[in-house]
């Protein structure tokens, strides 16, 4: 069955249902993931193991891994500006492309679903405009956090939850690297979720991560559809004229400096 209805539209049982996105290929195997992130199989082998609730969360944030990964390799591969970024920040920026993906992979060896393409659609400009670009960038990352965010609420088990926050911090770095860059390209504003320009230099209103007051996943799932639907994207103004599609590889990561195998509490 298509994951569209019948006027093309995706609606959000759908949109879960896409949650093994574009993984086929990968070389990255379960098995190593689950040895950086022991969580995932303590998890999966307690009684009772993933529930229902944690695969729809997990679903969700397979795609927008996919979308993550998507939006990074269009920053490194396709901005104009970014050369113009010192080497340092470029690196950051390929670093996070890295991470997504690791992140996607981890989430993928729980759902366990065949991996299907995925396609993505952004505003007019994105990727050429540098404003245009950090604003969906940081709209983008305020929405992950708020996610795992969810994630820590709603999950069953301490694992997955503190896997969720690990992640969740992760989203937070990215999000800083958009401000700390965006002066380099003569930006000294930038506007997230909220629809509100913000200054990038401190201080700001950042003194705690924003929730954005999801506590279902469903709320996360209705914000990111325009970047998923092609029909959603083109009620939201989105360019439909030029997709982007997800493509998987293997992350580089450089160590296992992040593992840990002991939880408390």
């Amino acid at each position: 069955m298509s994951a569209r209805s019948n006027d093309g539209v995706m609606d959000r049982r759908a949109f879960m249902a896409r949650g093994a996105a574009a993984g086929a290929g990968v070389a990255v195997g379960t098995g190593t993931l689950e040895a950086l992130l022991p969580s995932i199989a303590a998890a999966r082998g307690r009684k009772g193991g993933v529930t229902k609730g944690d695969l729809a969360i997990l679903r969700a944030a397979q795609i927008a891994e996919a979308l993550a990964v998507t939006t990074y390799t269009g920053i490194v591969h396709d901005a104009p500006f970014f050369t113009r970024l010192e080497s340092d920040d470029q690196g950051y920026f390929k670093a996070a492309r890295q991470e997504e993906m690791a992140h996607y992979l981890l989430e993928h060896s729980v759902t366990r679903k065949p991996a299907g393409a995925s396609t993505f659609w952004f505003p007019p400009k994105m990727f050429d405009d540098a404003q245009t670009t950090l604003n969906v960038l940081v709209t983008l990352e305020d929405a992950f956090i708020a996610a795992y965010l969810v994630g820590v609420r709603r999950f069953s088990s301490p694992d997955l939850r503190v896997t969720a926050a690990r992640i969740m911090g992760i989203e937070s770095d990215h999000r800083t690297l958009a401000r700390v860059v965006a002066p380099t390209l003569s930006i000294e504003q930038v506007t997230g979720i909220q629809g509100k320009p913000e200054s990038v230099d401190p201080p700001n209103n950042n003194t705690y991560e924003r929730t954005l007051r999801w506590t279902r996943i469903s709320q996360a799932v209705a914000a990111l559809t325009p970047f998923i639907d092609r029909r959603a994207a083109a009620r939201a103004g989105f360019d439909t004229s030029r997709p982007f599609a997800f493509r998987p590889f293997t992350p580089s990561l450089p160590g296992r400096l992040g593992d840990f195998h002991s939880f408390i509490g």
